[in-house]
């Protein structure tokens, strides 16, 4: 089955987290209105990227990314190999390695984290095609990307809708290896204080947190499958208008995102298939 749809029904983490669990090889095309990124990976990493009619060329990534300006590209031979155009480049001294290397990674990773604050747009995967071969590829850990795209959502609105009432969740660490995820202080921060009893609400207040801020530690976690939600222990439930099913209640007392934390559960069991 062709893996294809709209952000507005499948979000940006749910759709690398499928790329990432399933370890997919193949190109991503992302389109909206006047928008558009295109995303390759390999055995589930993101290898190269480019987006908004840009070409994918080295020289358009380190000019967009401060690494090399108009004037310096302009001596530069014409070479459709950016392999070639590299060794130029540092035979020159105009860049340095650590330049070319750092600037091919922050051109791909604002398209990826770009993808985060779309609200919509079509996207279909393109099974086993790869970028070309004149083209340098640089493999990136989809779990740190994640974990970055989402903490970069700064809308208190969004955040708010997503973790509604600190009071009434907790969080447990799920079985995903952290070895290899780069976690902020803050990050271990939150993590020390997990525990069934501790609201995220008391983790805030442990850590001397406002509310922005630990919906936005706890947000990037959990949309990286590194935290999911439950209720704390102890907790009393209050008595509440039941819907008509034991389903359709249980579907009304989730959050966003818990309803996420499920989709992303379904996306874990395929590593077991």
């Amino acid at each position: 089955m062709a893996l294809k749809g709209n952000l507005k029904d499948f979000s940006t983490t749910q759709l690398l987290n499928l790329v990432n669990l399933a370890r997919k090889t193949g190109k991503l095309n992302v389109k909206e209105e006047n928008q558009a990124a295109f995303l390759y990976f390999k055995e589930g990493k993101l290898v190269h990227a480019s987006g908004n009619g840009d070409s994918d060329h080295l020289m358009v990534m380190l000019i967009k990314t401060g690494k090399l300006t108009k004037d310096q590209a302009g001596g530069v031979p014409s070479s459709n190999s950016d392999k070639i155009i590299g060794k130029y480049l540092m035979d020159q001294k105009l860049v340095s390695r650590e330049d070319i290397v750092q600037g091919v990674k922050d051109y791909m990773l604002e398209i990826v984290y770009n993808l985060f604050t779309w609200q919509g747009g079509e996207f279909f995967f393109e099974q086993d095609t790869e970028p070309s071969t004149n083209r340098i590829t640089m493999p990136l850990n989809l779990e740190n990307v994640i974990l970055e795209g989402s903490r970069r959502i700064q809308e208190s609105d969004k955040l708010q809708d997503e973790l509604p009432d600190l009071s009434r969740i907790a969080l447990k660490i799920t079985d995903k290896p952290l070895r290899g995820v780069k976690l902020t202080q803050d990050d271990w921060r939150v993590i020390s204080h997990i525990h069934p009893r501790n609201s995220v609400k008391q983790i805030a207040q442990n850590n001397k947190m406002d509310e922005f801020q630990i919906r936005k530690i706890v947000y990037g976690m959990l949309q990286a499958g590194l935290v999911e939600l439950i209720s704390p222990e102890g907790l009393e439930q209050k008595q509440q208008r039941r819907p008509v099913t034991r389903a359709g209640q249980k579907i009304a007392k989730q959050t966003p995102a818990e309803k996420r934390s499920v989709v992303t559960k379904l996306i874990d069991r395929i590593k077991r298939i």
